[in-house]
């Protein structure tokens, strides 16, 4: 990846890559996002946690090779590894949608609660937009540079779900993907239109962290049969050290209970 692209991370906390994913790719995303929703019906996301005012769903991976083609891209692995360092596994792959006229803003927050610990940053995530971020339909918002701050939103702000002062709105083109140290203050935003707000999240930790979805017992050995030895490794479902760090049972969100 280019330098301003590494450089807008690393000051910023976020960067976004435009044009990442070819439209086909973005179109078969979204048929296999809707299929799922209408199959699990009101148990999407109940692997991990559901939201309101959004459509959630967990453990993608599991759920077709159109979420596992995002696991292990190189580039994205590269950008990741600018973040965490040569040590890290996938932490959980979820598609989030907000729902049309949700009248709902998520609270800036840090994903999984993290705060940066001796070793440095242990949580980056992606989102992979599936439909353009715009102003009206719940974009991103962020605090440029709180990645750096060493503390969280909901023990320095009165009320994390009003407008900061230094927020900025991360807008994009469906196809585009956002890049995030995921101790970077943010949150969505609410959906005044009348169509889901659709996006993919594909969030990395660093190895000596549990897995927000610990991965090993979710997958069906068909979907194992189908992994390459990067992707297994990216998984965790080799090591020891996962197991007993993630297979603990927890909510680990930044914000939902």
């Amino acid at each position: 990846m280019s330098a301003p692209i590494r450089s807008q991370l690393e000051r910023e906390g976020f960067a976004r890559l435009p044009g990442f994913l070819p439209a086909g790719r973005v179109e078969a995303l979204r048929a296999r996002v809707e299929a799922l929703f209408a199959h699990e019906g009101d148990r999407a996301g109940s692997e991990f946690r559901q939201e309101p005012g959004s459509r959630r769903l967990a453990n993608c991976v599991n759920k077709g090779p159109e979420f596992r083609a995002c696991l292990a891209d190189p580039a994205i692995l590269d950008l990741v590894g600018s973040v965490l360092g040569p040590d890290f596994k996938l932490s959980s792959m979820n598609v989030r949608s907000a729902n049309p006229r949700n009248g709902v803003s998520q609270p800036l927050h840090c994903d999984q609660g993290a705060i940066a610990d001796d070793r440095g940053f242990w949580v980056c995530n992606t989102v992979w937009l599936l439909d353009d971020f715009t102003a009206e339909n719940g974009a991103l918002r962020a605090v440029p540079g709180s990645h750096v701050w060493g503390r969280l939103p909901q023990d320095s702000l009165a009320d994390p779900a009003a407008e900061h002062p230094e927020e900025v709105l991360i807008t994009g083109a469906a196809g585009d993907v956002v890049v995030m140290n995921a101790h970077l203050w943010h949150g969505g935003t609410a959906n005044r239109t009348d169509h889901h707000r659709r996006a993919l999240h594909v969030f990395y930790c660093r190895s000596d962290k549990p897995q927000q979805t610990y991965q090993k017992p979710l997958l069906s050995q068909a979907a194992v049969a189908e992994l390459t030895p990067l992707e297994r490794r990216i998984l965790a479902l080799d090591d020891a050290v996962n197991d007993a760090l993630s297979a603990a049972p927890a909510v680990r969100s930044g914000f939902l209970k």
